[in-house]
């Protein structure tokens, strides 16, 4: 009886002793723990070519919204071309890149070229917007007070229009962040790794490693900035 009883506990521990490893399993096999370090490494060179493009982007595109507003003939010029590379699917510019000497090749460069030309449209658009649609009775009493355009610009103009220029800066980010995924087709790091690893292998589990990440970054990327503008909204 003592013996049999013993047998049975024996067999309660192996059948939980196999179910707990079961679990255990399953859990290994969940794309953030099993793929985490690799996940960690790919979302900071991730970042970093967004980072890099939109900071580009910015340089050049903010520069660009002002000249149009002070030099009216050039904004369907500037307007134009950027709202042309928008048209442009992603895949195809990161394609022709590739064959473009200096900026093109394969790699995190012409990633880079890449997320900043798409990047270039809203920022120039809301920088134009938010400048042209200062009060003008707001920037007339600067002229009254002996302003020069320089100083009527950065002291009247950019502070008045930060809120719809950091909009354009936000959708121009989150842009940015969804494209990068596509870089990994000409040799650039980031998540998008994952996304064309787990479609070569159709592997549900390793297109999330990638994709749930970049939508993170995504949606944590726009609640910051959009605080900000919210922010300097209010303070204005």
């Amino acid at each position: 009886m003592l013996g049999l009883e013993c047998e049975l506990t024996s067999q309660r521990l192996r059948d939980r002793t196999k179910q707990f490893s079961g679990e255990l399993t399953k859990l290994q096999d969940f794309f953030l723990i099993r793929y985490g370090s690799e996940i960690l490494v790919q979302t900071g060179n991730h970042l970093l070519l967004v980072g890099i493009s939109i900071a580009i982007a910015t340089l050049l595109g903010i520069p660009l919204g002002i000249l149009i507003t002070r030099k009216p003939q050039f904004t369907k010029l500037v307007l134009g071309f950027a709202n042309i590379v928008q048209t442009i699917p992603s895949l195809a510019i990161f394609g022709f890149l590739i064959s473009v000497p200096f900026l093109g090749g394969i790699g995190n460069t012409p990633a880079i070229v890449a997320l900043t030309l798409y990047s270039l449209l809203p920022i120039i658009r809301n920088t134009y917007t938010g400048i042209t649609n200062v009060d003008p009775a707001i920037r007339e009493a600067g002229k009254g007070m002996g302003m020069t355009d320089w100083q009527l610009l950065l002291q009247v103009e950019i502070p008045l229009s930060l809120g719809v220029i950091l909009a354009g800066l936000r959708v121009a980010t989150v842009i940015a962040i969804g494209i990068a995924t596509i870089a990994p087709a000409i040799g650039a790091d980031g998540l998008g790794v994952f996304i064309f690893r787990g479609i070569s292998m159709v592997n549900n589990q390793v297109i999330l490693a990638g994709a749930v990440p970049a939508a993170l970054i995504a949606l944590a990327a726009d609640f910051a900035l959009g605080w900000i503008e919210r922010l300097l909204t209010l303070k204005r």
